[in-house]
């Protein structure tokens, strides 16, 4: 077994009630939590942590999950039945990536959080990792 829980290195996880799961093949190559204005609000917490695996790396293995195109050409996706927030991918910035909320992964303890990402918008009583890195570069 590794530190993802699976006896092949993979990453799986899923959301509240089951519905939706998710499987990565291999570690994520990132572990960060973003501070900016749109992932509060998509979220409701005070700060998102997301795993960045390559996007080929991906896949949902069952249920399906409702898509939230943003206006910043991403898409949000969510479980139908409980609301929770699974992934984010930006077509244009970062096409290769699949970021996927930490706290949806089986064992979430595996991969803290090493960089903070929008800290300029980060809530006052929020802690940083303290690795911060500028705006826009996610990896």
């Amino acid at each position: 077994m590794t530190a993802s829980g699976q006896a092949d290195g993979a990453v799986a996880g899923g959301c509240l009630c089951g519905a939706v799961r998710w499987r990565a093949d291999g570690p994520p190559r990132a572990s960060v939590l973003c501070h900016c204005d749109t992932c509060r609000l998509a979220t409701g917490a005070g700060a998102v942590g997301w795993l960045i695996f390559p996007v080929e790396a991906f896949h949902m293995v069952s249920g399906t999950p409702e898509t939230y195109h943003t206006d910043t050409d991403a898409d949000r996706t969510f479980c139908p039945t409980c609301g929770s927030p699974l992934t984010y991918h930006h077509h244009g910035d970062r096409p290769g990536d699949m970021d996927v909320t930490t706290g949806t992964a089986d064992d979430g303890d595996a991969f803290p959080p090493t960089k903070d990402v929008f800290l300029e918008e980060k809530l006052a009583w929020v802690t940083a990792v303290g690795d911060t890195i500028k705006t826009g570069d996610h990896a």
